[in-house]
């Protein structure tokens, strides 16, 4: 038995697709299981003992006719008895048709149905405090087995000398154990998805009153660097002494070594959230208005893992509304997202944290 599973572009959505292998090797030990992604998001899963390969696609390669179609020679190749398409896209369907498996299973989209021996529809509502993120992936076991269970939970499987080098690092830079270590995501992986400037800042100075020795890393990717500085410089002066840039991170890797170092974290939804929630660090994080907390709020009954979103205090705003029509007022609703709804809630969750 020969399993390919396949989920491209962002690190949250690789991470959490990830949680197949768990299920699968676990159901069929003996079975050769490959992961099929881009190589940027490599560092969430490259130590995952359940993977035995990850094959690397380059973003763009669809594009060009010859280098795709000698990809999808290799895929070939491979001789797969069964590809789990999570990620459901032309191109990827494409894969999934080429590789010539008996069980070909991925969502039910019009457009991409015909490439696959099975399809799902994608549950609307959760039925678990997991989410929908990791219910709808779930599903797709059944096309395989009846007796999977229900949902699992993401995992960063650290190696611990990597961690070690990391802490090391935090110290030298000014780091002190004995106080709490908070890393900030100050952005999301998009405008529509990350708290208004103004409100972030708000939020990290509302920290350091609460936590006066609290220490401060910032998760922005290299590209928001201005957008990160604009933050830092709406801070007061007592949280910008609390912020140590000089320990900022480009690269994946060395951000999941760091953040395996700090005690919480604190921001928007998305990669870097769900990266500190896999390696059980305690998370506080912002959802986007445009995107419905029940698919992403993973766990979010958990004591540690605390997750806020506009429609927790103003349920009427999303009622009869289509996402599409969420997505068009997600400016207008950000806006209404204020700190001072947000406080009481952060406030509860930094209170464990106090020297």
């Amino acid at each position: 038995m020969k399993i390919l599973v396949i989920q491209q572009q962002m690190i949250g959505d690789v991470l959490t697709s990830s949680i197949l292998f768990e299920a699968l090797r676990k159901k069929y030990p003996d079975a050769e299981l490959h992961y099929l992604i881009y190589k940027h998001t490599l560092p969430v899963v490259e130590n995952n003992p359940y993977i035995d390969r990850c094959i690397l696609y380059e973003p763009g390669l669809n594009k060009n006719p010859i280098k795709f179609l000698t990809f999808l020679r290799g895929i070939r190749q491979m001789e797969y008895t069964d590809v789990i398409d999570v990620y459901s896209k032309i191109s990827t369907g494409l894969i999934s048709l080429f590789s010539a498996a008996e069980k070909r299973l991925s969502y039910e989209k019009k457009y991409t149905s015909h490439f696959y021996s099975l399809t799902f529809e994608q549950i609307k509502e959760p039925d678990s405090h997991a989410g929908l993120a990791i219910e709808n992936r779930m599903q797709f076991l059944q096309g395989l087995f009846q007796d999977h269970p229900k949902y699992l939970r993401p995992k960063i499987y650290l190696d611990e000398s990597r961690k070690k080098e990391a802490g090391l690092r935090l110290e030298k830079g000014g780091i002190e154990k004995k106080n709490p270590v908070i890393m900030c995501g100050v952005l999301g992986s998009s405008k529509n998805k990350s708290y208004p400037p103004q409100f972030m800042a708000s939020l990290l100075d509302r920290t350091v009153e609460q936590l006066k020795n609290a220490q401060i890393l910032l998760n922005f990717s290299p590209e928001q660097k201005i957008e990160a500085m604009d933050i830092v410089s709406l801070c007061s002066p007592a949280t910008r002494s609390r912020i140590f840039l000089n320990l900022y991170t480009e690269k994946l890797e060395d951000y999941i070594t760091t953040c395996a170092n700090c005690d919480l974290f604190i921001g928007n939804e998305g990669g870097a959230a769900n990266i500190a929630k896999a390696l059980s660090i305690p998370t506080f994080s912002i959802h986007s208005p445009s995107i419905r907390k029940n698919y992403w709020g993973i766990f979010n009954k958990d004591k540690d893992k605390v997750s806020v979103h506009l429609e927790d205090y103003y349920p009427e705003l999303f009622q009869n509304k289509k996402n599409s029509e969420i997505k068009k007022l997600n400016r207008q609703y950000y806006q209404l997202f204020s700190p001072d709804l947000i406080a009481p809630d952060l406030k509860r969750f930094l209170k464990k944290f106090e020297v």
